[in-house]
């Protein structure tokens, strides 16, 4: 019977890039057998030092690593517990003929992949099996007969999750549309939508002569009309920011997550509900992850520390700037955000240099979420204290990182996840509205 459960399981060999992305990765693999080949430790030594998320995934694998730690990690392998497979440490294998013909350099990964044929030949009556995150190298295994997948522990199901933000009913009875509009809401059961909304879920109702805009309260379990409103001098100018501007604003939705594509204000409409609402909040934090041009390490670019990350950071002062010129620069709205730079109670900076704190009574805004692993929105999510408020935006169709897709992005993890939660709201942001040119090269370029 035993024998008969081994030939059932898999064993599964592990690209350092896996470990990078998840350093837990060797619970999620169930009752089957995890292959770590000894260039995966080389390389992750490489790693261990630096203050970039891999980094952190590196230190943390290897802190795992050690309370396994044992001669059997290289004999037979070491179960990971109960329920689990084991764990075996493999060390290098000879290229086989095949290899030798096929791929000349002795690299890393044609190291990872001799260990996965070695233990695809051993291992004859179980099906083998390469984890790698890098396409190419999946795509060198299965040259040579090798079974090659990407890590699917946290990939979404849906990628198109992220566009079902916003219900369009048309045709919509305008009587209904004029009760909402005299009693600000109306009973879910009596609103004759026929769908099962989610929380916070947004509603473009559409009569004959009238339309509305309106949001599900899953407490009181009524449509609540959405109102136009002003965010620090900044006006909504289509539905979809006017629900944005609805949830940034609400003390009762503690995450938020905006997604589109570039030119729809996301990162603007974030840092102008921040600044409206700069009394309610200690203090407003702008970051974003540094994803290098080309994986070059920061190093390479000249000048210091705050030199070499300037560029990144550009986009961000850009958006406060467009908040800053819609007022004169005597007003007290411009001397309110001087002020708020000055005392750095707002705060724009890259998102490692945040890494770590506990955020208490803080608007907490992260651009570019989509180059984010959904282990390190968990991250940045735990570190919330009481009264903080977090906002993710990001653009599915601009994912820098070439480990992360639609699917296994830390944003569209975020939103899967929390979607039915009520202090979650999301909204996906289509119209662009930074110029029509802008508009017009994000549709057909």
């Amino acid at each position: 019977m035993a024998a008969k459960k081994q030939i059932d399981t898999k064993v599964f060999v592990l690209d350092t890039n896996v470990i990078l992305h998840d350093h837990t990765c060797i619970y999620q693999f169930k009752d089957n057998d995890i292959i770590l080949p000894l260039t995966v430790l080389e390389e992750l030594d490489k790693f261990k030092r630096g203050n970039d998320p891999i980094n952190f995934q590196a230190r943390e694998f290897v802190r795992i690593l050690d309370g396994v730690v044992g001669e059997k990690l290289f004999n037979g392998g070491i179960q990971l517990g109960e329920g689990l497979g084991k764990l075996i440490i493999a060390t290098g294998k000879p290229f086989t003929e095949a290899m030798k013909q096929s791929f000349k350099e002795d690299i890393p990964d044609h190291r990872i992949l001799a260990v996965a044929e070695y233990v695809k030949h051993e291992n004859s009556n179980r099906q083998t099996i390469l984890v790698s995150k890098d396409i190419n190298l999946r795509m060198k295994a299965k040259s040579l007969g090798i079974l090659a997948e990407d890590y699917q522990n946290d990939k979404i199901k849906d990628p198109q999750v992220f566009e079902k933000s916003i219900s369009e009913v048309d045709n919509y009875k305008d009587q209904l549309i004029d009760r909402l509009y005299n009693e600000g809401t109306l009973p879910y059961a009596e609103s004759e939508v026929d769908k099962e909304p989610m929380a916070n879920e947004y509603f473009i109702l559409k009569g004959n002569s009238s339309s509305v805009l309106a949001r599900y309260n899953r407490n009181s379990q009524r449509l609540v009309r959405v109102e136009k409103r002003v965010a620090y001098g900044i006006k909504p100018r289509n539905a979809e920011q006017t629900f944005s501007i609805n949830s940034l604003l609400d003390p009762d939705v503690k995450l938020v997550s905006l997604t589109g594509k570039a030119g729809t204000g996301k990162t603007l409409l974030a840092l102008a509900a921040a600044l409206e609402q700069n009394k309610q909040y200690e203090q407003i934090l702008l970051a974003r992850p540094i994803v290098a041009l080309s994986n070059r390490d920061l190093g390479f670019l000249p000048g210091d520390a705050s030199e070499k990350i300037s560029p990144y950071m550009q986009p961000l002062f850009d958006n406060l700037s467009v908040i800053k010129h819609a007022f004169n620069p005597r007003s007290q709205e411009y001397q309110k955000i001087e002020e708020l730079l000055k005392e750095e109670r707002l705060l724009i900076t890259p998102l490692a240099y945040i890494r770590g704190r506990s955020l208490s009574n803080a608007f907490f805004i992260v651009d570019e979420a989509q180059n984010l692993t959904p282990h390190e929105i968990k991250t940045i999510i735990t570190r919330a204290g009481e009264g903080t408020k977090m906002v993710f935006t990001g653009d599915m169709q601009q994912i820098d990182s070439p480990y992360l897709d639609m699917k296994s992005n830390g944003l569209a993890y975020m939103t899967d996840k929390m979607r039915e939660q009520e202090l979650f709201s999301h909204v996906n942001l289509v119209k662009g509205e930074r110029s029509y040119l802008a508009e017009l090269a994000s549709d057909l370029l």
